[in-house]
């Protein structure tokens, strides 16, 4: 047996977990333009449901690759890919189905997108890759931003939660910024 952060699993059963978060991660991925039709599509119940399942895995992904110490660097990066382009989805969503949501918070919509963005452009051009800090702001602000999208698809969109996650992204990517120039 290997004890792995608390977690005390055979070693055969570590080593059948190895690609486990990375498989959560690519399914995450693949999602992804199945989101995308379903949003143009105007398909909403379907759209909402992948989606809850797509930001679940971002969840699972990380905590199982932390328990049974499974982080690896291309794991990181295909997270972080992952959850950028499931961000660019789930915005196109909200526009698709909830677009008072986008249109009657301009301003704070376009700062956390736009920070996102930006430190995204930064990242892409001081690395070549989009960055993988996995800091716990960002973890946070992850968090909060799924628990509003899937509370906005489920019950509806609830102001407090929206401020809460958009002021958490925008914290989140100064931090990035911030990471990035030192």
């Amino acid at each position: 047996r290997i004890r792995v952060s608390a977690v005390s699993v055979p070693a055969s059963l570590r080593s059948g977990l190895r690609q486990l978060p990375n498989l959560l991660s690519a399914s995450r991925l693949l999602a992804v333009p199945v989101l995308a039709a379903l949003a143009i599509g105007r398909v909403e119940s379907a759209y909402a449901w992948l989606l809850i399942a797509a930001l679940l895995t971002d969840v699972a992904d990380g905590w199982i690759a932390r328990a049974f110490s499974l982080q690896s660097r291309i794991g990181a990066q295909l997270d972080s890919l992952a959850d950028s382009a499931l961000m660019l989805v789930a915005v196109l969503g909200v526009w698709s189905f909830h677009p008072g949501v986008l249109t009657g918070n301009v301003l704070a919509c376009s700062l956390a997108l736009g920070l996102w963005a930006l430190e995204n452009l930064l990242a892409l051009l001081r690395y070549g890759r989009l960055s993988s800090f996995h800091t716990w702001l960002s973890k946070i602000s992850a968090n909060l931003l799924g628990l509003f999208i899937g509370t906005l698809f489920v019950v509806g969109f609830e102001p407090w939660l929206f401020h809460l996650a958009v002021g958490a992204t925008i914290l989140a990517s100064a931090e990035e910024m911030v990471l990035l120039a030192l």
